[in-house]
């Protein structure tokens, strides 16, 4: 069975936002082995200068490859490719064909991922042009894990 990692910098402080993680994690076990790691985010200071917030990306960035090595690694990040729900599908469907067992995708902290993740990874994602709070980009990269593998066994979730 395909592993589905998903690797956040941070934790979710609100427990709404907790409550839909776990209703897609529970979700998706059906399809996959899906786990989701929260790595501590780095602590800076109110008004961090540029060397303090590349320092703390590259602490996180540390972490992050330790979880990734052997991963198919999809970083999610602004430069990244929009994808639609099918392409996530197809994206999914195809590498599990082609013998990838694990993926893990990544979320970054609220200053982003350091260049050596986006670098190590097999495939830049964007989720949209829009900017949202990482909470709400954690739920809704679940459901559209969720929703992709709805696509690929076609459920009616998907419409």
């Amino acid at each position: 069975m395909l592993r589905c990692n998903l690797i956040c910098i941070g934790k979710l402080k609100e427990d709404y936002w907790r409550k839909a993680c776990e209703e897609y994690e529970k979700r998706l076990h059906s399809f996959c082995r899906f786990t989701i790691t929260e790595l501590p985010e780095s602590r800076l200071p109110d008004n961090p200068g540029k060397a303090q917030i590349q320092a703390a990306l590259e602490a996180e960035a540390d972490r992050i490859l330790n979880l990734t090595a052997n991963t198919f690694a999809a970083a999610l990040c602004v430069e990244g490719e929009p994808v639609s729900s099918e392409r996530m599908a197809d994206l999914i469907r195809t590498l599990s064909l082609h013998g990838t067992s694990e993926i893990s995708f990544v979320i970054g902290s609220s200053f982003g991922l350091s260049d050596r993740v986006k670098e190590y990874a097999s495939i830049r994602l964007s989720m949209s042009a829009m900017t949202f709070p990482h909470q709400l980009a954690r739920v809704m990269l679940c459901e559209q894990i969720y929703r992709a593998f709805q696509i690929i066994n076609h459920g009616k979730y998907h419409k």
